[in-house]
């Protein structure tokens, strides 16, 4: 069975769920390191008043026992707080009308999901029902089980980092990103970027926005390194990885493009620089560049996967734009919550999680397993079939 993520729940319901399904079983679980997965996703100057009240951490509802998953569905739950203020709004038989009414949203924010969500759901008398679920609350759960995947990718020596490359139209960082780039961010400075020495500025840049009532976007670098060749095909279009990490990074809150490697300034350059040579190393072959991003073709050819995102400003603002109240059909404003003034930092999390998600989906539908020693098994006979020929340090056992 192919991996699988479902996630369920509203921003301000009682909890955020992701259904894991197809993992397999016998993988050890770190709860403390899902718990500070997401607690990294709540980091960054320029995150509004929900992170004040949230304290997110997992809670498993199903699938695991003994800290050991069982290969069955696993399921997670992270609860929002924040239910406590908006029971009453939120509440699914609407027990009393009067409270719900005072909350209902009829004026769409330009950018959100409003007004397309309304149209597509018949939800214009109340356009909660639309920004409730497309909030990136929801990422909460993608970041959850993209710490599972992690902890099943570093069995065979995946990690994956991530680092702001630009912020505000400030670039930190011309083109893309190595691994031992993205080692230079500092987890627990301000905004997570390539330039610690630089953050003062930015917090600043980040304070006048707030100040103004704007919001700033960015560019966020993303690597995993240690990925084993092979994962993806050029067989058919949907299988080629690098769609699929494309894919999954543009399902991201905000995120409007993304290059692969070094695609964008690529399309400028000569196929003579564009391409990276294959070499002999001393255990392996090895690339002398990096240009394509770790993907040939749709598949993993045993170099750093690189990705960068690109971030709009977040939609929501202080001073709203024009809009229609979609009751009356009368000008008016757009509709204003609490918000971020940036959420550029923590994006980069959600894409680790992310890129955590399709690499693990990938490695299981190469190598399989039933129990997760039969799939680093299958790893270790796949190792010694590619021998010397293979990605430079393949050949190690995993650990």
């Amino acid at each position: 069975m192919a991996l699988t993520l479902a996630t369920a729940g509203e921003s301000h319901g009682p909890e955020i769920l992701a259904v894991l399904t197809g993992l397999p079983a016998g993988l050890a679980l770190d709860r403390a390191a899902i718990d500070r997965e997401l607690a990294r996703r709540q980091h960054g100057h320029g995150r509004g008043g929900r992170q004040k009240i949230e304290r997110d951490a997992v809670e498993v509802r199903a699938g695991l026992r003994d800290g050991v998953t069982l290969g069955s569905p696993l399921v997670l739950a992270v609860r929002n707080r924040d239910w406590a203020n908006w029971a009453a709004v939120m509440d699914p038989w609407q027990v009393d009308p009067a409270k719900a009414e005072r909350k209902r949203l009829t004026a769409p924010r330009p950018g959100h999901a409003d007004l397309a969500g309304a149209w597509k759901y018949g939800h214009a008398a109340d356009l909660r029902n639309v920004l409730e679920r497309a909030s990136a609350r929801e990422t909460a759960a993608r970041v959850a089980a993209g710490a599972v995947c992690r902890q099943l990718l570093a069995l065979v020596g995946v990690e994956i980092r991530s680092g702001v490359l630009a912020l505000g139209g400030v670039t930190l960082h011309e083109g893309a990103p190595t691994f031992a780039d993205l080692m230079r961010v500092q987890e627990d400075s301000p905004l997570r970027s390539l330039a610690p020495e630089r953050e003062g500025e930015l917090v600043a840049m980040v304070d006048a926005a707030k100040h103004a009532g704007e919001t700033l976007g960015g560019v966020i670098g993303v690597v995993a390194r240690g990925v084993p060749p092979g994962l993806g095909s050029y067989a058919t279009w949907e299988e080629r990885l690098d769609g699929q990490l494309a894919q999954a990074a543009m399902s991201v809150q905000a995120v409007k493009a993304v290059a692969v490697g070094a695609g964008v300034e690529a399309a400028g350059w000569p196929g003579s620089r564009a391409h990276d040579p294959t070499l002999p190393g001393t255990n392996g072959l090895r690339r002398g560049t990096n240009h394509a991003g770790g993907l040939e073709g749709g598949v993993t050819n045993g170099e750093e996967i690189v990705l960068r995102a690109f971030m709009k400003p977040i939609a929501t603002l202080r001073d709203p734009l024009p809009s229609v109240d979609l009751t009356s059909g009368e000008p008016t404003v757009a509709a204003y919550e609490r918000s971020d003034v940036t959420a550029v930092p923590a994006c980069g999390v959600i894409l680790e999680a992310m890129v955590a998600f399709v690499l693990a989906r990938a490695f299981l539908t190469k190598f399989g397993g039933d129990h997760i020693q039969d799939t680093l098994a299958a790893v270790a006979a796949y190792r010694q079939r590619l021998g010397p020929l293979g990605p430079e340090g393949f050949t190690r056992s995993p650990r």
